[in-house]
């Protein structure tokens, strides 16, 4: 049967031989045997043994872990549920990555359209930022709202040009323009708008709000600190957002 050096195992591993010798003093990887001159000699079995705790190590399984799985009768018993538990716990850290991967490519997107850098303009971006989903999830909202007062538009002008059913276009508006006005009053009181003069975060009058030229991130308002008339970029309003 073939004996390995601690040379040639760390080698056949692609370890250091440092690392052979941790796991020797560890107790998960003792020598089968020793040369007369007191030189670690590792068999098969041993060679075997090594490469599993390398593939456990590379899956991210702590030493500890690693030593307690070894030390059992039947350790293939436990490596699934290990490797089970390590997998969420991987998964859970790449889920945060994605996220942070996320939000710098989202603030990378915003400062494209800062014209004049400054510290507060990361502020702003913050802002922007922290409530993003918020906003993105209360527009979608109101879409999903609007589907039926849609359908009903398009139901009753169909019948009213091929049938003269014009009372069902009556019945749209009725319901349409309450709708309208609730969903406007529903949606300027949850947002805010941050003035890119002076920074300051305000929530503008409804009939302004309403009728100011507006882009999906942005709306033209007059900023009630400065004075200055801006495209103010349109945040979530949480509480603490209005001055």
């Amino acid at each position: 049967m073939s004996k390995y050096t601690t040379g040639e195992i760390a080698r056949l591993c692609g370890v250091s031989v440092r690392t052979v010798q941790y796991y020797d003093d560890r107790g998960i990887l003792a020598p089968s045997d020793l040369t007369e001159g007191g030189r670690r000699l590792y068999s098969e079995d041993d060679l075997r043994r090594m490469r599993v705790i390398c593939f456990l190590r590379e899956a991210g399984l702590p030493i500890s872990s690693i030593a307690a799985l070894l030390a059992e009768k039947k350790p293939e018993s436990i490596i699934s549920l290990l490797l089970e538990d390590q997998e969420s716990v991987l998964r859970e850290e790449l889920s945060k990555t994605q996220a942070k991967l996320e939000l710098i490519e989202g603030i990378k997107s915003e400062l494209k359209e800062v014209k004049n850098f400054s510290v507060e303009s990361i502020g702003d971006i913050a802002r922007v930022m922290k409530n993003k989903d918020k906003l993105k999830k209360m527009r979608l909202t109101m879409v999903f709202t609007g589907i039926p007062v849609t359908a009903l538009q398009w139901t009753s002008i169909v019948l009213w040009i091929t049938n003269g059913l014009w009372w069902l276009f009556v019945i749209w508006a009725a319901v349409a323009i309450p709708w309208g006005i609730a969903v406007s009053i529903y949606y300027f009181r949850h947002v805010a708008y941050v003035c890119p003069e002076c920074h300051e975060v305000f929530r503008p009058k409804l009939k302004e709000a309403f009728w100011a030229y507006h882009t999906p991130k942005m709306r033209r308002l007059t900023c009630p600190k400065c004075g200055q008339k801006h495209l103010c970029v349109e945040i979530y309003a949480d509480k603490e957002h209005i001055g």
